[in-house]
């Protein structure tokens, strides 16, 4: 990373507790698997990518919301225990900390299933009021993940646009309302399904859309919108389209062992808008989001293993 040390981060996105089963398999629809054992660990798409940002060596600041009640505390405490400034996440009386219910196959497949909680009430005026904070703060990013309310998403990405903070939106899952607003981030980082829903919805979408590839989608997505799209595309690495049309393939790092691939995705971003806010170059960042996420499938859990600064730095010697 080119100066860890400047690196300031704004997360803007869900909490959750994942509670994970393990199973010889992943269930059909009707079908209950049973596994041996039910593992609680740290979730939600902004907590992991606030997560794996301050492990790769920015400072990071953290805006959502949880229940008041134990699982939320758990999570807050979670967070700043990995340095996570914690002062913008809003406790909402009487109403529950998101939470995940995760099968995981031995293949590190998985299932998810998402009760929002508190998620559903971040306010957008406090989300604004962050996002102001983080300018006076000098924040490099602003990362923003969509798993809390449409009107809070929209506001982050406007007032991120406002305070001229670099954008980064990871549209998992692709809202309505975000939609109307996909021209003003900076990035936008789709996995494929995530990028063909996108594409499909907006203007000019042909309906031959389900026959092109995801490198023409992403190539006709960023080119319309005059935005950089990055898609994730799991073994496959990463794929780096600009505005112009430029289009750059970015391997995964290597994979001993896939034991659990929740929160790869989540790595990969928070690990990106690490790099982008140190100064690195977008391939640069991009690469090394691929990396981590790459090392991050090896264990249980979306954040056990989400790798350090250093693992990042030494893997980025061993790929040169």
């Amino acid at each position: 990373m080119s100066d860890p040390g400047s690196a300031k981060v704004l997360v803007v996105g869900a909490v959750n507790v994942d509670l994970v089963v393990s199973a010889d398999r992943l269930p059909q629809p009707g079908e209950t698997v049973v596994g041996p054992d039910v593992a609680s660990h740290g979730g939600g798409k902004g907590a992991n990518a606030a997560v794996a940002a301050a492990r790769a060596g920015a400072a990071v600041r953290y805006c959502g919301a949880v229940g008041d009640d134990e699982m939320g505390a758990a999570a807050l405490a979670e967070l700043s225990d990995e340095g996570v400034d914690i002062a913008e996440v809003a406790r909402v009386a009487g109403v529950s900390t998101g939470a995940a219910l995760i099968v995981v196959d031995p293949s590190g497949e998985n299932q998810i299933a998402v009760g929002s909680g508190a998620n559903a009430r971040v306010d957008p005026d406090r989300v604004r009021v962050a996002v102001s904070r983080a300018a006076d703060w000098g924040a490099g990013c602003v990362l923003i993940s969509t798993e809390i309310t449409p009107r809070a998403v929209v506001a982050a990405v406007k007032a991120a646009a406002d305070k001229r903070i670099p954008c980064v939106v990871n549209p998992a899952p692709v809202l309505d309302e975000l939609v109307e607003v996909l021209s003003i981030p900076d990035i936008l980082t789709p996995n494929s399904s995530e990028l063909r829903d996108l594409y499909a919805r907006t203007p000019s979408a042909g309906a031959d859309h389900g026959s092109l590839t995801e490198t023409e989608m992403a190539i006709a997505l960023a080119e319309r919108l005059e935005v950089t799209v990055i898609v994730t595309l799991g073994a496959d690495g990463v794929l780096v389209v600009d505005p112009a049309g430029g289009a750059t393939s970015v391997p995964a790092g290597p994979v001993e062992t896939v034991v659990d691939t929740t929160g790869a995705g989540d790595t990969f971003n928070g690990v990106l808008a690490a790099s982008l806010a140190a100064g690195d170059d977008l391939v640069v960042a991009a690469r090394r989001g691929a990396s981590a996420a790459s090392m991050s499938v090896g264990h249980v859990g979306a954040r056990t293993g989400m790798p350090t600064a250093e693992a990042i730095e030494r893997a980025a010697l061993l790929e040169t």
